[in-house]
């Protein structure tokens, strides 16, 4: 019988990286994914002529002026900033589907947010889709506010260029000709596209969210890397500002059932949640 295999023990300065990953975002990295430190960290060890995990570790607690965001640089490389164009796309079509009935309900300029959004492909999926829909129903373009705790990952959505491989993750070959152009063998996402969106830096756990009121908010694959008590607050949070009849779209894998009584499924939208009653 083949015996299952035992994750290594993590070095002390692989805890430490851990316990700074998660004080500053929330996100746990246990010991079956403790191989993503040495894999991300290593380009950063090279660069700086550093022999080995501990070395970065002690130069972080050294401080000073030299070694200024040391500390965030190591967090922002061991994010997790898997995404594609149109993510589960049926996910993405009903949010749209959302957004045409909450707009005949109420007409006026709906407010999406898109948080935790990596390089942005899913703020320029919702984009495309809701230019499409505007042809179709005449929905008016909605605000779409896009945030994430990267700054490297935020600098490269804005630009919104992307590679040959990134553009064909889940972009048809229709959609990459009408909305993107190439510019030095990168597609770049056309400026009537990336205007649309408004992109800012934010912790979920700590930063003050976007302001007012959002009709839909989409945190998609955030919460799975989350301690269950900085879960419930992140959902709180969010709750706080959906707007009355507005809806909370989570990962496939994600629920907020055992995790807050502030949202509870939505009965209309399957896999979609909505404020709880009061």
């Amino acid at each position: 019988m083949t015996m299952p295999q035992v994750a290594p023990p993590m070095s002390h300065a692989a805890h430490k990286i851990v316990s700074l990953l998660e004080q500053r975002t929330g996100q746990q990295l246990d010991a079956g994914r403790a191989w993503r430190i040495d894999s991300a960290l290593q380009p950063m060890l090279r660069e700086r002529g550093l022999a080995s995990l501990d070395e970065l570790v002690a130069r972080i607690a050294e401080g000073g002026r030299c070694e200024a965001g040391l500390a965030d640089l190591v967090v922002d490389a061991l994010l997790n900033q898997e995404t594609s164009f149109f993510r589960d796309a049926a996910v993405l079509d009903q949010v749209v589907a959302a957004a045409v009935d909450m707009a005949e309900a109420a007409p006026r300029r709906l407010r999406i947010w898109s948080a935790a959004c990596s390089t942005g492909q899913e703020p320029l999926s919702l984009a495309m889709l809701f230019a499409e829909a505007q042809e179709q129903s005449g929905l008016a373009l909605p605000e779409v506010r896009a945030t994430d705790i990267s700054a490297r990952a935020l600098q490269r959505a804005r630009t919104g260029r992307y590679t040959q491989f990134e553009i064909q993750r889940g972009l048809s070959i229709r959609r990459m000709m009408r909305w993107f152009e190439l510019r030095d063998d990168m597609w770049e996402a056309r400026s009537e596209l990336r205007f649309r969106l408004l992109y800012a830096q934010q912790n979920l756990m700590s930063d003050p969210l976007p302001a007012g009121k959002f009709d839909i908010v989409l945190c998609r694959n955030v919460l799975m890397y989350l301690a269950p008590a900085t879960r419930r607050m992140v959902l709180e949070r969010i709750a706080g500002v959906l707007r009355p009849g507005g809806l909370l779209v989570l990962g496939a894998g994600e629920t907020v059932i055992g995790h807050t009584e502030a949202l509870v499924p939505s009965e209309r939208y399957r896999g979609m949640y909505r404020l709880a009653a009061h």
